[in-house]
């Protein structure tokens, strides 16, 4: 096949495009879809069907629809806190907690408040890691639950965040334990010290189950470091507490091994230890 000059490849060029151009003019522009609106009691009951499904995508959007063609209607307000909740059992925790704040910050004052905010709360709790993990997820979750106690103390939600409140500072007490033991495996007495000692002088800590092993290890942490005394008195502020438990046999055992007398109750008395002991838990 010959070879095409330069000015006929031009022309051929020019005719293709031309063509094509007219060909794209030709063409009748793609109508956008056209929205029907619907009543929104039929909207907001198709939302509801899809989440009792546990079609939670799809109610999600479906309660969007009811806010954006009514946006001024009671409904649109139940489907705003709708959407926090199907996003949250979907697992979308940062999607419901968003929607649950845009809705606390657009109606404050409404009866459901409550619930939004302990939505919060719950959203931030599922998301606790274990202990060896960063705990800013559990910290946020007790400041959230703590909200709710503090804004609605009479509450339903109050009373299932006390419990849920109890348990992140079981968390945060297990995450001071974890480093401690990480402390004291390294010979590094004195930081693990000072992380057991957060675990029984923290109020909120001390009623949680990590209080025996931490009373136990600050026995075994004095030892080691040669602080005798203060071995004895801690031994008798954990047999003062938890005298049957399992925690107190080990570091009476620990005690007798390192050949140090354990100081009886009524000598610990005497001596003012268990004054100062946080009592009896």
């Amino acid at each position: 096949m010959p070879r095409l000059s330069g000015s006929h490849a031009s022309l051929i060029t020019a005719m293709i495009l031309a063509a094509s151009l007219s060909a794209c003019g030709g063409r009748a522009p793609k109508e956008k879809a056209q929205f029907v609106e619907q009543p929104v009691e039929q909207l907001y009951t198709k939302a509801a069907d899809l989440m009792d499904e546990r079609r939670w995508s799809e109610a999600a959007t479906a309660f969007e629809e009811v806010e954006r063609q009514h946006p001024y209607s009671s409904w649109a307000r139940r489907s705003m806190l709708m959407q926090a909740y199907v996003k949250y059992q979907s697992n979308a925790y940062d999607d419901a907690i968003d929607a649950a704040n845009r809705f606390i910050s657009l109606h404050p004052g409404n009866a459901s408040a409550p619930y939004a905010y302990y939505l919060i709360g719950i959203c931030y709790f599922e998301q606790i890691l274990d202990v060896g993990r960063d705990q800013k997820t559990t910290e946020q979750a007790l400041q959230a639950l703590q909200e709710v106690v503090r804004r609605y103390p009479e509450s339903e939600y109050a009373r299932d965040a006390r419990l849920k409140i109890e348990m992140t500072y079981d968390q945060l007490a297990g995450k001071e334990m974890d480093v401690g033991r990480f402390y004291l495996s390294r010979d590094q007495h004195l930081a693990a010290i000072n992380r057991f000692k957060t675990v029984i002088d923290n109020p909120n800590y001390q009623r949680t189950t990590h209080t025996p092993e931490a009373l136990h290890r600050l026995v075994e942490a004095y030892l080691s470091v040669g602080m005798t005394e203060e071995a004895q008195k801690t031994a008798a502020v954990l047999g003062y507490n938890f005298p049957g438990n399992p925690w107190y046999a080990r570091t009476f055992a620990l005690l007798q091994g390192k050949g140090v007398q354990p100081v009886s109750e009524g000598d610990a008395k005497k001596r003012g230890w268990l004054s100062r002991a946080f009592g009896r838990l």
